[in-house]
């Protein structure tokens, strides 16, 4: 078996669709029951998280995409229809959390709306005809209410009931999904606003912020985007918001850059690809128990010996964009070197999808494979950027 293979990423994007699907699909209250235990049983069939609907209608569209399977273009379009029917308010913003069909909390995250717009791709991608005009519809709103026409970037957080209660503080992980979003849009739409919004993203974050950090990319940021360097200092293992620089963004941004790079090149764009991702490897590979370390102090010092299932598959997806675009073998070898890891700890042979999140000596904490939000997004998602790397410089 050879974990470049085409016809293994494709079987594996097969795998995982078939450890959700169709238990994920609720019939009763409509979207997905996003909360499975590693044998696939369901532990809370009521919470509807922004997220984990966004993904999974992403994971069904790009399945039905490279499988060519009808049933997964029904599940993507039965999601999208909760999309907008459930989670999309009276004022156009999308809550963050539902109970069946009752917010729970309906704060407008930015970073909840990036994949709000990435489903949309990903259902234009698949042929759902009422996608396109989604991804038009938030293009907007996110314009009128997120975007600071200052900074150039998009705000975090604002209250429910009152767009103008924005909070302060200001990130880079949600601007590096919108940037994800856009290209997608961009793939699925080929309308020039997307790419051009992705660039900008890519520039500011990549770039200018990065210039001020030793042309790493730090997460947190005050309300004018000057760095942070102190927030969340005392709880390094925050979920949402950890301290330190996490390589597994760095992975990711390299990724975004080579995706760029196909549409709109400049030489910039490589160059800062292959630095972020030679540094993620170089500070969180675990030279004895293999994997990844998740964080590490601005003075290098390793922060949080967990490993997360996103970190490998972002990895890999990086690594083979940038072997197939460079040609350096050394990139397939990571590559492998992460499949082989992630295949051994992290993909369930026995029940299917990935486990979440190892310690240290590559354990499990708990038996809850899919909590809110997670959904396989990220090896689904790196799969399917692999094939197409494959068939783009072939």
């Amino acid at each position: 078996m050879s974990y470049r293979d085409p016809a293994f990423l494709r079987d594996h994007i097969k795998s995982i669709i078939a450890f959700y699907h169709p238990t994920c699909i609720d019939d009763e209250f409509g979207g997905y029951i996003n909360q499975l235990r590693d044998d696939g049983s369901i532990y809370d069939r009521n919470t509807k998280h922004l997220v984990g609907t966004c993904r999974f209608i992403y994971n069904y569209s790009l399945a039905s995409v490279t499988l060519d399977e009808p049933a997964y273009k029904e599940a993507a379009a039965h999601g999208l229809r909760f999309l907008r029917e459930t989670h999309r308010q009276i004022d156009g913003g999308f809550a963050w959390v539902l109970q069946n069909r009752q917010v729970e909390d309906g704060t407008r995250h930015c970073y909840g709306h990036a994949f709000v717009l990435l489903a949309a791709a990903g259902a234009a991608k698949a042929g759902i005809e009422t996608a396109p005009a989604l991804a038009s519809e938030v293009y907007d709103l996110l314009e009128k209410r997120f975007w600071e026409p200052e900074a150039q970037l998009y705000v975090d957080e604002i209250a429910a009931g009152d767009w103008n209660a924005i909070n302060p503080y200001r990130g880079q992980n949600a601007n590096m999904h919108m940037c994800e979003a856009m290209l997608a849009a961009y793939e699925a739409t080929g309308e020039a606003q997307y790419l051009d919004r992705a660039h900008l993203l890519a520039t500011r974050v990549c770039v200018d912020l990065a210039d001020r950090s030793d042309r790493l990319i730090w997460e947190h940021y005050t309300t004018d985007w000057k760095h942070d360097w102190d927030y969340n200092k005392d709880d390094p293992k925050n979920l949402f918001k950890p301290y330190g620089y996490l390589p597994g963004h760095f992975a990711e941004w390299a990724k975004l850059l080579l995706i760029l790079e196909r549409y709109r090149p400049e030489t910039w764009m490589l160059e800062r690809a292959q630095s972020l991702l030679d540094i993620a490897l170089e500070k969180s590979w675990d030279a004895d128990n293999g994997g990844m370390h998740y964080s590490f102090a601005p003075d290098g010092t390793i922060l949080d010996t967990d490993r997360y299932y996103w970190v490998l598959s972002e990895t890999f997806a990086a690594a083979a964009c940038m072997a197939m675009r460079t040609g350096e073998d050394k990139y397939w070898a990571w590559y492998d070197k992460a499949w082989a890891f992630a295949d051994q700890c992290f993909v369930d042979h026995e029940y299917g999808a990935w486990y979440r999140i190892l310690d240290g000596n590559n354990k499990k904490y708990d038996d809850l494979k899919s909590p809110p939000s997670k959904t396989d997004y990220h090896p689904l998602a790196a799969c399917y950027e692999t094939l197409e790397a494959i068939r783009y410089f072939a």
